[in-house]
């Protein structure tokens, strides 16, 4: 019979332990100094940052909370609101088809559509949005008819562009340009295999652009979109030059009044906040939308 005592210590079997013993090793987390400094330096700048802005008298926010809601600011940002909607609608709807041109085997309209591109990318918007503000010192009328020929009906310039038609106008066809590379790109990105597979399949090329490339491409427009959207928003105060009545307008007859310029100015930049918060939440949601089934979401 064999007893313990003759098994060789090599062999011996060591007792079973139950884990959480004192002789299991203890993790420690690594100790990021640096981080947890930096972090407390952010957050103290931070603290600092919103000290100053709450307690300084400057800031008049009484005055800030009074002006807030009247009828003159809202109305000037229904107005912002209207015009970023009017601007980004005709805008891609311009630009899609200038983006389709982009990419067609057709010589001539791919170079034109470049050539409209290149050029509204090329000039600065205020100097687009004063060009067709003052339009009709080179067309005083405007006129349809035979090309070349007669005119059936003609208009004066002046009488037909306003300064919000103008800035509609001057804004849809700077967006567009935009637009329209944004819309490329994100066809481009779609993979080749996928237009040869529907052509296989003998679908139609606009069929397979509308049904097949468009809703996967969407990944890719949506996000960029999105930033144009907020941009335009923010880029419609440039509108006031023109005396059209937006946000930032309706805020300067107000401090033209009162002098009251910085309380005023905070007003109009709290709004321009909260409604690009609000357009980023929409985006967010939009772009989890298109991402359904892909590894990376939002």
């Amino acid at each position: 019979m064999v007893t313990p005592s003759d098994v060789s210590p090599a062999l011996a079997v060591p007792p079973s332990k139950e884990p959480g013993t004192a002789d299991d090793p203890r993790i420690v987390p690594r100790r990021r100094l640096g981080r947890l400094l930096t972090a407390a330096v952010a957050l103290l700048v931070l603290a600092m940052v919103v000290n100053s802005v709450v307690r300084n008298p400057a800031f008049q926010w009484d005055v800030v909370a009074r002006y807030f809601t009247t009828a003159a600011v809202l109305d000037g940002l229904l107005l912002t609101l209207w015009l970023t909607g009017v601007v980004m609608v005709l805008g891609f709807a311009l630009g899609i088809p200038l983006a389709v041109l982009r990419l067609t085997d057709n010589p001539v309209l791919r170079t034109l559509s470049w050539g409209y591109v290149w050029i509204f990318r090329s000039t600065p918007l205020l100097v687009q949005l004063l060009f067709w503000f003052n339009i009709g010192a080179l067309y005083p009328t405007l006129g349809l008819g035979i090309p070349f020929g007669p005119q059936f009906v003609s208009v004066q310039t002046v009488d037909l562009l306003g300064p919000t038609l103008t800035a509609v106008i001057g804004l849809t066809l700077h967006e567009a340009a935009y637009a329209a590379e944004v819309v490329r790109g994100g066809i481009l990105s779609v993979d080749p295999g996928q237009t040869q597979a529907a052509q296989a399949l003998g679908i139609g090329r606009v069929r397979t652009l509308r049904r097949v490339v468009i809703p996967q491409a969407m990944r890719s427009i949506v996000p960029t979109a999105g930033n144009m959207l907020i941009g335009t928003l923010k880029g419609t105060s440039i509108v006031s030059v023109l005396a059209v009545h937006d946000l930032l307008y309706s805020v300067q007859l107000v401090y033209n009044q009162t002098y009251q310029v910085i309380p005023l100015l905070m007003v109009a930049t709290l709004w321009y906040i909260g409604v690009t918060t609000v357009l980023s939440v929409g985006q967010f949601y939009v772009e989890r939308h298109y991402a359904r089934g892909s590894a990376r979401l939002p």
